[in-house]
């Protein structure tokens, strides 16, 4: 007889990531000097960590096994992408903004109706995904009240009108 397992609790939370990467300075340049990110420590060239807001890390960045590497080739297990959850519609244009400053191009942009998303890769080839939920009553449901998620195209455009509400 099979015993159900009770649902992991409400309160978890997944806490940082760490990413392999090539070059320490060249993954700085941009999840710091594109993205805004601020270094809270570093190890020489081998690892940093990074957050927003002053927390310890959100980000970890090393090249303990991935100096002088290369990006796995399609076709391999591994990360898809990290996930990186804006407060506010405002501030992800502000980052898509930042995206367009620095030519970083976008590999796709999504409305999912629960969220927005922009989808890009970091110098590394690794998966990125900048995003903002919608507030959960605005969520597309089924007549059953399940999530109804979907995939659209995403207006760049309309999206960018609001970083305005940030920068004046």
């Amino acid at each position: 007889m099979s015993q159900k397992i009770a649902p992991i609790d409400s309160g978890v939370r997944i806490g940082h990531v760490h990413l392999k990467v090539d070059d320490l300075e060249r993954a700085l340049k941009f999840y710091c000097g594109v993205l805004g990110f601020e270094l809270q420590q570093k190890f020489g060239t081998q690892a940093a960590f990074i957050s927003a807001g002053g927390y310890h890390h959100h980000i970890g960045l090393n090249t303990w096994e991935s100096a002088g590497g290369s990006p796995p080739p399609p076709g391999t297990t591994g990360l898809y992408h990290v996930a990186i959850l804006y407060p506010t519609r405002a501030l992800l244009a502000d980052a898509l903004r930042r995206l367009i400053t620095a030519g970083v191009e976008l590999d796709g942009a999504a409305d999912h109706g629960v969220s927005e998303a922009l989808y890009l890769r970091d110098p590394d080839g690794n998966g990125v995904e900048l995003y903002w939920d919608r507030p959960k009553e605005k969520w597309p449901r089924t007549p059953g009240g399940e999530i109804a998620m979907f995939t659209r195209a995403l207006d760049l455009d309309g999206l960018l009108k609001e970083a305005s509400k940030i920068n004046g």
